[in-house]
């Protein structure tokens, strides 16, 4: 769903380093650190029925990440629920997406930037469910992309960073160049990893695989869906998922606060039908976020 208004010039309010602030006023320096050398990490969040779902385990992973980084988020977990809750009683959001961001000032201009100042501000706007029910179950498409997933050792690959967004984005708009909704990626084994914002799921003779997030983001909705199947019954299978496995997958499918449960009808040369299980689930998610 393509939003027609630009993300700077908006009516509403943005919680920015403790304070409630106009929309339009929530600016940063050009010279600000988190943007010259991606000293930066933030959530996704999706609001239902004007609550936040899982929003406690979203605001500890930020300050995790921040942790990560180096970077000491200034607000506990408690705080950032708050302000996140009056946020978007503010805003009025009913439906919404919820972006709480961390990063590192202006006051320090170098890789080094020990004495910036670390600052805080919580978005969230109107992001109503744009699925209807069949046309999600046609399945998305999404091709492979060149870019890989990195090694642990060579990036914080436990963080929620923007940095390791870049890859993310290049692969996103070539596939959507090429006619693609989505992107593959492979980690730095060769082995499948994620797609470009999102977990990976696939259903193979029953059973459900996805690959062990031992160089990606294990998701809150990854983890979510997880324990939802296993509460069907569904044995569920984390580990080294190989490409040409693929074609032994029957149903396939991404989870995200932005994609909840996306069925996948083609990746690359390999197809899928979305069925069954994928229906169960998304209709599973779709119970729990409303709960």
């Amino acid at each position: 769903m393509a939003d027609v208004l630009p993300f700077d010039d908006r009516d509403g309010f943005i919680w920015f380093d403790g304070e409630t602030v106009p929309w339009r006023d929530a600016k940063v320096h050009v010279l600000t650190h988190g943007l010259h050398y991606g000293s930066c990490v933030f959530e996704g969040e999706r609001v239902y029925g004007g609550k936040v779902f899982k929003l406690t385990e979203h605001s500890e992973r930020l300050v995790k990440s921040g942790d990560i980084l180096g970077m000491k988020v200034p607000y506990s977990v408690a705080q950032i629920n708050a302000a996140t809750d009056a946020i978007v009683k503010a805003n009025g959001i009913v439906d919404g997406y919820v972006r709480p961001v961390a990063w590192r000032g202006a006051e320090m201009m170098g890789v080094s930037a020990q004495s910036s100042r670390i600052h805080v501000a919580i978005a969230v706007w109107t992001w109503p469910s744009y699925w209807a029910p069949e046309a999600r179950m046609r399945g998305i498409r999404l091709n492979i992309s060149q870019w890989r997933r990195p090694h642990p050792e060579t990036a914080p690959t436990a963080a929620k960073a923007a940095g390791l967004y870049m890859i993310c984005t290049m692969s996103k708009h070539k596939a959507e160049s090429e006619g693609y909704e989505d992107s593959l990626m492979l980690d730095y084994r060769g082995q499948v990893a994620e797609a470009t914002g999102a977990n990976i799921f696939f259903v193979m003779d029953g059973e459900l695989h996805t690959p062990l997030a031992d160089c990606f983001l294990d998701g809150i909705t990854r983890q979510t869906v997880i324990a939802l199947a296993r509460q069907r019954g569904v044995k569920v299978v984390e580990r080294a998922i190989f490409p040409e496995e693929m074609a032994r997958a029957s149903e396939c499918f991404l989870t995200g606060t932005a994609a909840e449960v996306t069925p996948v009808r083609e990746i690359g040369s390999h197809s899928f039908t979305p069925g069954e299980l994928t229906r169960a689930l998304i209709n599973d998610y779709e119970t729990a976020v409303h709960s």
